[in-house]
């Protein structure tokens, strides 16, 4: 209908958004609620692993008046380990361009690979920001790796808690404290690198450290 304004490409509206979440007092910062790797690929739409070919800054939209940019980041996908429903191959990634706005920084034109988790827009295009889990591939330990297949997506229904300060206690039986911050002083310590929240038969979830045997009262595990 002539005159009738258009609709915003929903990854305007997601820069929108995450400038509407900016915490007060930290105009030109990014701020990420904490969380493990198994809830930040449990969480993401979609989880690949890739390689940087090229960057260039585009438009966020088409309408002239809007002066909001996007990096685009020409990627070569090397293996895909969620998102095979909502897209087959990707080609590009999107991210703002502004780092207020929890734009992400890669590297373009090199060996390094990486681990990107995001979400898939309703125009297909693949938008990623600081917020969701981007790691150099060669920083994943063995156990990370390995569950990307398997261990993280069987073990959704778990619930993982960030341990800021003592006392620290479960209040669900599916919960799974994680402590890293706690006793590390980071997020992603030794428990997030080597542990994964797994489920028990009878609903209750646990801490199970990856290239272990099963002791014995792990024995009921749902294993993949």
């Amino acid at each position: 209908m002539p005159g009738s304004p258009r609709p915003a490409p929903s990854w305007v509206l997601l820069l929108r958004l995450l400038a509407l979440l900016w915490p007060l007092g930290l105009g030109e910062a990014c701020s990420c609620a904490p969380a493990h790797p198994q809830q930040h690929i449990c969480h993401s739409a979609l989880v690949i692993r890739a390689k940087i070919s090229s960057e260039k800054v585009v438009p966020a939209s088409a309408d002239p008046a809007d002066t909001e940019k996007m990096l685009r980041y020409e990627i070569k996908q090397i293996k895909m380990f969620k998102g095979f429903e909502k897209v087959k191959d990707v080609q590009y990634i999107y991210t703002p361009f502004d780092s207020s706005l929890c734009g992400v920084k890669l590297e373009a034109n090199s060996q390094k690979q990486y681990l990107l988790t995001g979400q898939v827009l309703s125009d297909g295009k693949v938008f990623i920001h600081l917020c969701n889990y981007i790691e150099p591939w060669e920083d994943l330990s063995l156990v990370q790796r390995e569950s990307l297949n398997h261990h993280y997506h069987l073990n959704c229904g778990c619930q993982i808690t960030t341990c800021y300060t003592v006392p620290c206690t479960i209040s669900a039986p599916n919960e799974c404290l994680w402590t890293d911050w706690l006793l590390e002083r980071k997020l992603y310590g030794y428990q997030a690198q080597h542990y994964v929240c797994m489920k028990h038969v009878d609903g209750t979830c646990s801490w199970y450290r990856g290239h272990l045997p099963l002791r014995k009262e792990f024995v009921d595990i749902v294993q993949p």
